[in-house]
């Protein structure tokens, strides 16, 4: 499967020049490379074998290994056999098992075998500088005491280990093949010729700086954030393919890092406190599992040895103090306290013998360490997800305007690739200096429709509100009944402003704990909503004390899944300083979540859409945060149930995890083309599918999946239905950043303006994909988003697809702007984010079970088991490979109020989360499953999620 050529290249909007991040590659025309594969035995991860390779470099480059022979052929193997005096090029390493050599390494066979003699413990490795340093100051003083060489003591070397290194030659290639890819000539991309390239340009900052992924970080000017944490500025590197040349794409990034020092200063703040000193009495229970939780795995090294300072893991903390942590001293059972032996043995008193120890080691025969003597070791990546006070302070730390970005960016290419060092020229590569400038396009924005009976923008069709009620959470004092009523007023006031008609202007108004029992707290509002009104509530709006996450995912649980009511969550300092524009912004949101209708676009300025029955879909797969106790992802599509695409349904399942394919797309699709059906009275003739989260290397497995999916769907509604197909892939996980080059091209941030379009000199050599900048830019420096068609049935040209895509953008129904993301997209992202409120308990179940599919087959016409929202439910060990594991479907149309199969009751009896479990945690290949209810049926054709 080939992906579709770009069909033309658009030409509406006006014409504009932009810099953007990308550096030309240069390659010299027959340059050669001499690729090589290497192995190490025993085994060793990446950041060893890059120490291994060093020390065989520097003895290599010792006997003169790399330089070209003196007769200046420096091409034939033979003539390479032995060292030379010619001048020196050297080889680079992924880390990994790649070498490229721009001359062949002289050996002679196939392979060459090589024996490093390394520290036996790596953590010795930056000993042996230490030691060096310190043989020269014992030589010194020596010397000037007038005693012989040797007359002060040595420490003995630390013990080395002995690996092999194969080196096996590779069949030589040259570059050609890559300039035809990239003239489009061919369509197959070279990859050995761009994995060279990518190897070159990496290889010499991932010596010089702390390597994550495709970034390089470094300390120099780092910032504390809370809880023991530091932000690190760097830079990211990619190398993308363009028409007619190779580019760097290169960008500032930061990420957070532990930060370094005294281990009890860490854990000082991460529990609140100020420093260690504060530290003054024994830890709460609650307090050493938060710790342990965050610790584990964290790298320290001890300080008590002197200048012997291993490094080990954090596996867990004691639950007792150090003090009263005992273990023997010996085979005679004697046991010591870790307090007294640290005394005796070392004579250090602890200062913090009332707090826990750290072990590490062997978990069969534990060590014990004091908090005091353990330092965190620099350049440990943070690895678990930033709170709510670090979320900020990283935002705060990153925002940055796009005349600074770009200043950076500049700064950036000059430190990372230092062609005169980098041996680029040995390779015939070289890289521009200056920042790519590319043609780009500002498309006209579209005239957007309110209602049409009012000269004020007013919501397209509003919906009357009668049955109500407002829950503050927190006590009477804190939220005055006098400071609700006045916000409530204001909200009437602009609801009715906006063209919603509220019948009940002065709601109940309750009050509940916010630590309390909050499914029976909205069951009494609602009905007390229902009893002041005598009609079915619409709507609770509930007033919460802070942003935090459990009470807001709660409520939504609850009235999504238990109630079945729309919900507004207000925090109370909005409702303290209660302002119109703020209460305008909540009314768009009620409105849709009630079924109306906020704006439209002019059937003139949608005509794929208005010409013939179109469904646009948008689809999106979460996967669990690292660090969950879930395994499963969750996948949710949305599509547009009118003409104006401004109403959308949603589905959803729960599947195994990791698996960005959507394992039930047919059964979605079913539903939602039922739905779109019953809500038109017409069959989709199009389908515009645009799916986001989907990485390049994932490109073609995702799309033969899906479509197939999309035209079982079809096929099994109505035999010989075939609408024809649109997928386009829409990407944010991207580094592409646009500066503009004039002032009149640019709006009063700097940013570049909303409808900038880019689909030359940066995208792909021949592909059909485009960089759409939709949004205005409010701080920092606008991100564009990224669109590539891997189908097209539709036969989209470049200016019909890129105006419909930043059209859609405008119709996003709790903004009066345009969004950074085609709509569709958006939805299914907050659905899928939606549905994580939606765990009711957890199950454990054997890791066979847990790899079924959640949601059905899709095969059977109705959407597997949307039938019974209880299916999806239960967890049995005798499902099939096809069976229903956990989930529940939105926008299903059929019976919902099915009961508990009793076999299946049974069965979750059967393998309850205590039967799963033992004394020391998980049964083996146990796997942790969450229980996600199905939302009410009342609310899946409204947009509930917004």
């Amino acid at each position: 499967m080939s992906f579709p050529r770009r069909p033309d290249t658009g030409t509406a909007g006006r014409a504009i020049p932009l810099r953007t991040n990308f550096f030309a590659v240069r390659t010299r025309s027959g340059a050669v490379v001499h690729p090589y594969s290497v192995a190490f035995d025993p085994p060793v991860p990446p950041a060893k074998a890059r120490r291994i390779y060093q020390i065989w470099e520097a003895q290599a480059r010792a006997q003169g290994l790399f330089r070209a022979s003196s007769g200046g052929n420096g091409g034939s193997e033979s003539d390479n056999a032995t060292a030379s005096s010619g001048p020196e090029s050297l080889p680079v390493f992924d880390g990994r098992a790649a070498l490229y050599a721009a001359r062949p390494l002289p050996f002679d066979g196939p392979a060459a075998l090589f024996l490093i003699d390394c520290p036996a413990y790596w953590d010795d490795a930056d000993e042996l500088l230490l030691q060096a340093a310190m043989q020269q100051q014992q030589e010194a003083l020596s010397a000037a005491a007038g005693l012989p060489p040797g007359a002060v003591a040595r420490r003995p070397p630390p013990a080395t280990k002995r690996f092999q290194m194969t080196v096996t030659r590779l069949p030589a290639f040259d570059l050609q093949r890559l300039a035809a890819f990239l003239d489009g000539l061919v369509s197959d991309a070279p990859l050995d010729a761009i994995a060279f390239l990518d190897v070159l340009l990496r290889a010499r900052p991932s010596l010089l700086f702390t390597t994550v992924g495709r970034c390089f970080y470094t300390p120099d000017a780092a910032a504390i954030i809370a809880n023991g944490a530091q932000l690190w500025q760097g830079f990211h590197q990619s190398l993308r393919p363009a028409r007619g040349q190779m580019l760097i794409n290169l960008d500032v990034s930061a990420t957070a890092f532990y930060q370094p020092g005294p281990l009890v200063e860490m854990i000082a703040k991460l529990l609140g406190r100020n420093n260690a000193a504060e530290l003054r009495s024994p830890l709460l229970d609650k307090d050493r599992i938060k710790l342990e939780r965050t610790l584990k795995n964290i790298k320290i090294l001890v300080t008590h040895r002197g200048h012997l300072r291993r490094k080990y893991r954090i596996q867990r903390l004691t639950q007792t103090p150090a003090n009263r942590t005992l273990f023997p001293l010996n085979d005679s059972g004697i046991e010591e306290s870790v307090a007294n032996y640290f005394l005796q043995k070392y004579g250090r008193q602890l200062y913090f013998a009332h707090l826990p120890c750290i072990v590490v080691g062997d978990p069969a025969r534990p060590v014990y360490l004091p908090l005091e003597v353990c330092e965190v070791v620099p350049g440990q990546r943070h690895l678990r997800k930033l709170n709510e006070r670090q979320t900020a302070e990283m935002i705060k730390f990153t925002c940055q305007p796009p005349h600074i970005r770009s200043n950076k960016i500049s700064a950036g290419i000059t430190l990372l690739q230092q062609q005169e060092v980098d041996g680029l020229a040995d390779f015939g590569v070289s890289i521009d200096r200056e920042m790519a400038t590319v043609n780009a396009r500002i498309l006209p924005a579209p005239a957007i429709s309110y209602h049409p009976s009012s000269k004020e923008p007013m919501v397209a069709q509003g919906v009357t509100l009668r049955s109500w009620c407002v829950v503050a959470f927190g006590a009477e004092q804190d939220y005055p009944v006098t400071t609700i009523q006045k916000f409530v007023t204001l909200l009437v006031q602009t609801c009715e402003e906006c063209g919603i008609y509220v019948q009940n202007k002065q709601p109940p108004i309750s009050y509940a704990s916010p630590f309390g029992d909050i499914e029976r707290t909205l069951i009494d509002a609602y009905m007390v909503a229902g009893d002041s009104y005598q009609e079915r509530p619409q709507l609770i709006v509930c007033i919460l004390p802070n942003t935090g996450v459990p009470l807001y995912a709660e409520i939504k649980r609850v009235s999504d899944t238990v109630i079945g009511i729309a919900t507004q969550c207000i925090q109370a300092k909005h409702m303290f300083a209660a302002k119109r524009q703020y209460c305008a912004n909540v009314c768009l949101k009620i409105n849709v979540k009630l079924g109306g209708m906020n704006s439209y676009l002019s059937s003139v300025q949608l005509p794929f859409i208005s010409e013939r029955p179109t469904i646009v879909m948008g689809a999106d797969v979460t996967h669990p945060a690292m660090g969950s106790l879930s395994t499963q992802s969750i996948a949710a599509v949305v599509a547009s149930m009118d003409a104006q695409c401004s109403r959308y349904a949603a589905s959803i399942r729960v599947q195994r995890g990791r698996h960005e394919h959507i394992q039930d797309l047919g059964g979605m699709a079913i539903e939602l083309l039922k739905t779109f059906f019953q809500t038109c009275g017409a069959k989709p003739e199009r389908i515009i599918f645009y799916r986001d989260g989907v990485s390049e290397g994932q490109f073609f497995e995702v799309l033969r999946r899906e479509v197939e999916a999309l035209r079982a769907a079809c096929t099994e509604l109505e035999e010989g239905y075939r609408p024809t197909i649109t997928y386009v892939v829409v990407q944010k996980r991207h580094h592409a950043r646009f500066f503009p080059i004039r002032k009149e091209d640019s709006d009063r941030s700097g940013n570049v303006l909303p409808g900038t379009v880019v689909e030359t000199g940066i995208t792909h050599p021949f592909e059909f994909d485009f960089y759409l900048c939709s949004h205005p830019g409010l701080q920092g420096t606008s991100k564009p988003t990224f669109y590539h068609v891997l189908f097209d049935e539709n036969r989209f040209t470049s200016d019909s697809l890129q105006e419909l895509t930043y059209r859609l953008c405008y119709l996003y129904c709790r903004a009066t702007r345009s969004v950074s993301v085609v709509p569709p997209a958006y939805y299914a992202h907050l659905v899928a984010a939606r549905a994580r409120f939606h765990a009711s308990g957890e199950e454990i179940a054997p890791s066979d079970s847990a790899s079924v599919v959640s949601g059905g087959s899709g095969g059977n016409g109705n959407g597997g088991n949307s039938g019974n929202p209880y299916a999806n439910q239960i967890v049995s060990v005798t499902m099939s490979a096809n069976a229903p594991m956990v989930g529940g479907l939105i926008g299903s149309t059929q019976n919902q109020n099915a009961q508990i199969p009793a076999q299946q009751h049974m069965l979750s009896k059967r393998f309850s989360t205590a039967s799963m479990r033992t004394a020391s945690g998980l049964l083996d290949g146990a796997v942790r499953t969450l229980i996600y209810s199905p939302v009410k049926p009342e609310l899946t054709r409204v947009m509930y999620f917004m």
